[in-house]
């Protein structure tokens, strides 16, 4: 569901997924029971129709057949005779009651069956919120490295799917699965009590035909159906992949290029999609003719008894509908069978998103983590991404109360990885993150996160308005905080003149601003959250030199009350940090202040006079 797309059927486990699934629906027990209840009802009533049409015909049949035999055998005479008996004849008047009865139940029965619906209305929404809840949820809570390997269009597919297939699971087998098993069992007593063993013979034999035949068949062609969803989440994937990254497709003119690869998925979704259908149709015809034969043949036992005498003309009736009654339902066991298959196919996938365990979890008996002086103590820590190849090498510092601390150095040294140990995105392999000498790894993740702000050096915004992201660190903030944040970030006269102020909306993942304006913006976030320690991820790095110096003084505003550490590529930035450590390769080469870095003439004063170069070369 990350990153590579995995055929849903691998590892399938559909009755323990099933077991799974009623703990959504067991939270509404009473309404499952009474639902349940309705459903045989409803069952029950149905079933006694063809018996009821049964004793209406024979009513029917002594009565005028009586009548017919005494009168003249003419038209009028049957007429006559009709009449008086429904004046008198207690047949016909047995025969209305019937036909009375016949209507209340099939009444009954469409009362019980929407009953049943509207009870089980409330347990099936409320079971797909509470999924849906907790996959977000669970999304929320896995790691870092989970984010960035998985692919945004094909996991909001699968989750899509996911939700809805809880809906058909519950539709299929409440609705379809079980009112047929009941009314099966129903029809198979009716007939084995009133007609012998060979009409039941021939019915079970041909239910378990069909059902064999649609199982096998079905399981066959679900591989049609996998591929096809495979194809589904990957086209989706790359369209929203070339969508988020719009400018970038559009400044190499590779527009052609993400189409062929859309296109490419969907003509193999396609054709996967016609063989679905082609095995489909081979499915039904021969569901039909199994149906045919077993109709048939019940049929054929049935007229050799009439002829016999054995069994009467509403026997043949009530068989007759019998048959209709059980084969309707049973006739679209195929699609139900595959709709079933093909949700629990989507379930899989769901289910097992939330059996996969964060990397990163707070331990048993975690506590709250309780800030009193803010220093930050990196202890011998390593790391690395892949084992392989080690990212931090034994790398120990300390960051004083209220003190500013500087990582500077080339890209790939591991500046901004210290980050995210500091914020336990990742858990260090050897050597420790403390705070206040509390390891990171022994208090919550939440008090953790509640205690850093951080100024990263991509930052994205919610599809929403200024005001909601600026109070998005701080949701409880008055707008007199949210504007003295703004102002403090240099983005107050920016705001004044836009048309719609603090209420402008700045596009998906902030595409309306500018870097500058969205690194102003992430400021503001840290000074309405005032944090007793911030994080500044290259905070300057997409600000024009004007704009660097007034965000400069922001920021030094709000590091003097806070412990604060900055990972800078731009050494301009941390001239006057209390220490500058330089890491290269993963390890501290040097550190010390601005001053005496340029003195010891090592890499420190190297990149200096490289950045100073740069921008002499720039400024002209």
């Amino acid at each position: 569901m990350h990153g590579r797309v995995e055929a849903p059927h691998s590892n399938r486990r559909d009755f323990e997924n099933l077991k799974k699934l009623t703990t959504y629906l067991w939270e509404y027990k009473g309404r499952v029971l009474l639902a349940l209840a309705c459903l045989m009802a409803s069952k029950l009533a149905i079933v006694a129709v063809p018996l009821l049409l049964k004793e209406i015909v024979n009513a029917l049949d002594t009565g005028v057949g009586t009548q017919v035999g005494t009168g003249a055998g003419s038209s009028d005479n049957i007429a006559v005779s009709v009449f008086d008996a429904f004046s008198g004849n207690d047949v016909m008047l047995v025969g209305l009651g019937l036909v009375g009865a016949y209507g209340l139940l099939r009444m009954l029965s469409a009362a019980f069956k929407e009953l049943r619906d509207a009870l089980f209305a409330r347990v099936r929404y409320r079971a797909m919120h509470k999924l849906s809840t907790e996959v977000l949820t669970h999304l929320h809570n896995l790691s870092l490295s989970f984010h960035l390997d998985r692919h945004t269009g094909s996991i909001t597919k699968d989750l899509s799917r996911g939700t809805n297939s809880l809906s058909s699971i519950v539709n299929l087998l409440v609705f379809n699965i079980v009112p047929t098993a009941a009314e099966f069992l129903l029809v198979a007593g009716i007939l084995l009590g009133g007609y012998g063993w060979e009409y039941t013979l021939v019915v079970v034999g041909t239910v378990g035909i069909y059902i064999f035949f649609t199982l096998k068949f079905s399981g066959w062609r679900m591989q049609f159906r996998h591929e096809m969803n495979r194809l589904d989440s990957l086209s989706n994937g790359r369209a929203v992949d070339s969508l988020l990254n719009y400018e970038t497709v559009k400044y190499f003119n590779n527009e052609q290029r993400e189409i062929r690869a859309y296109d490419e998925h969907m003509e193999g979704w396609g054709d996967a999609g016609v063989r679905s259908q082609v095995t489909m149709s081979t499915l039904n015809f021969g569901q039909a003719a199994v149906v045919a034969v077993g109709v048939t043949i019940v049929m054929m036992l049935a007229i050799r008894d009439v002829a016999g005498g054995v069994i009467s003309l509403g026997d043949i009736v009530l068989i007759n509908a019998l048959m209709l009654q059980l084969f309707v339902p049973l006739n679209v066991l195929g699609v139900v069978y595959r709709g079933l298959q093909y949700a629990l196919a989507d379930m899989d996938l769901v289910l097992k998103l939330l059996e996969r365990e964060p990397e990163i979890q707070d331990k048993p008996k975690a506590s709250a983590l309780a800030i009193t002086e803010a220093r930050i103590e990196f202890k011998d820590v390593h790391f690395s991404y892949l084992e392989e190849r080690p990212i931090i090498k034994g790398i120990s510092f300390t960051v004083e109360p209220g003190t500013k601390v500087a990582v500077v150095g080339p890209s790939g040294a591991g500046k901004s990885t210290l980050s995210r140990l500091l914020f336990r995105f990742y858990d260090v392999n050897a050597g420790s993150v403390c705070i206040d000498g509390v390891d990171v790894r022994d208090c919550t993740q939440t008090s953790l996160r509640e205690s850093l702000g951080v100024v990263p050096q991509d930052t994205v915004m919610f599809n929403d308005t200024i005001r909601y992201n600026l109070a998005y660190a701080n949701p409880e903030a008055s707008d007199e905080r949210v504007f003295e944040a703004a102002r403090r970030a240099n983005l107050d006269d920016f705001i004044a003149q836009l048309p719609q102020g603090y209420d402008t909306i700045v596009g998906e993942r902030g595409l309306k601003l500018s870097g500058g304006e969205k690194q102003r913006m992430a400021i503001a976030r840290v000074v309405l959250k005032n944090p007793p320690i911030i994080v500044f991820d290259e905070a300057t790095s997409s600000l024009d030199t004007r704009s660097e110096q007034a965000i400069l003084v922001g920021m030094d505003a709000v590091a003097k009350r806070a412990t604060s550490l900055v990972i800078a590529h731009r050494l301009s930035t941390v001239v006057d940090a209390d220490q500058i450590l330089v890491l290269d390769a993963g390890e501290i080469v040097e550190r010390g202040t601005h001053e005496s870095l340029l003195n010891s003439g090592g890499l420190y004063n190297d990149l200096w006079h490289m950045q100073l170069g740069n921008e002499s070369a720039n400024a002209t």
